[in-house]
């Protein structure tokens, strides 16, 4: 599992007109292959009656699955562009179909290349992008006399408090960088004189808004 990559928040969709062309941006987070191309399929039946349907996905940890179509249009003017700019974005797990009711003017290839790859530029922006970062939970059981001093230690620290469950110890839940673990296990045991019980538990990913 990578450490943190980057990939869109969710749906989105963003609409921008170039030289009367209407050109639509779809974009979803699609974690296989199939998904993306369930995606792509339900968009076309969307906009059945576009002039173009236009896609591009990147899907895997080391970006291995890497798709374009230009749909129809000029070879490389449309899917391709859609790719660069997810490419440029360090984007994973993204697919993104870029819609074009055509308004009667031709823009040429180099006209469609822009067009196709401001298409996608605004439409990621519109969706929102978030950085996903692995995070361990540690399970930390303490008796309640620590409690106060723990809570407030960790909400002025770099670790994020997860839950606290009132049992007959109190155990905090924090999420902790995978790389930081054994200097949060020493933090805790330092800051209770080693009357302190810690376990590792699920590994999580955690977004953050870009």
């Amino acid at each position: 599992m990578l450490p943190n990559y980057y990939t869109v928040k969710g749906y989105g969709e963003n609409e921008i007109e170039i030289q009367k062309s209407r050109f639509i941006a779809y974009i979803q987070r699609a974690e296989t292959e199939e998904e993306a191309q369930e995606f792509i399929q339900k968009i076309k039946k969307l906009n059945w009656n576009a002039t173009h349907n236009c896609s591009a996905y990147i899907i895997g940890e080391n970006d291995q699955i890497q798709k374009a179509n230009d749909d129809g249009e000029p070879s490389g003017t449309a899917g391709v562009p859609i790719l660069e700019v997810l490419k440029k974005k360090h984007l994973k797990d993204t697919v993104v179909v870029i819609t074009r009711y055509f308004g009667g003017i031709k823009l040429g290839a180099g006209g469609l290349i822009r067009a196709y790859g401001k298409a996608t530029s605004e439409g990621l922006a519109a969706t929102g992008i978030v950085e996903r970062k692995l995070m361990q939970v540690m399970h930390t059981t303490v008796d309640y006399t620590w409690l106060g001093k723990i809570e407030n230690e960790l909400r002025s620290s770099v670790y994020l408090l997860k839950e606290i469950h009132y049992l007959d110890k109190v155990e905090i839940e924090t999420y902790v960088e995978e790389a930081q673990t054994e200097a949060f296990r020493d933090w805790i045991v330092e800051m209770t004189n080693g009357q302190s019980s810690l376990q590792k538990g699920a590994e999580i990913y955690l977004e953050t808004d870009i």
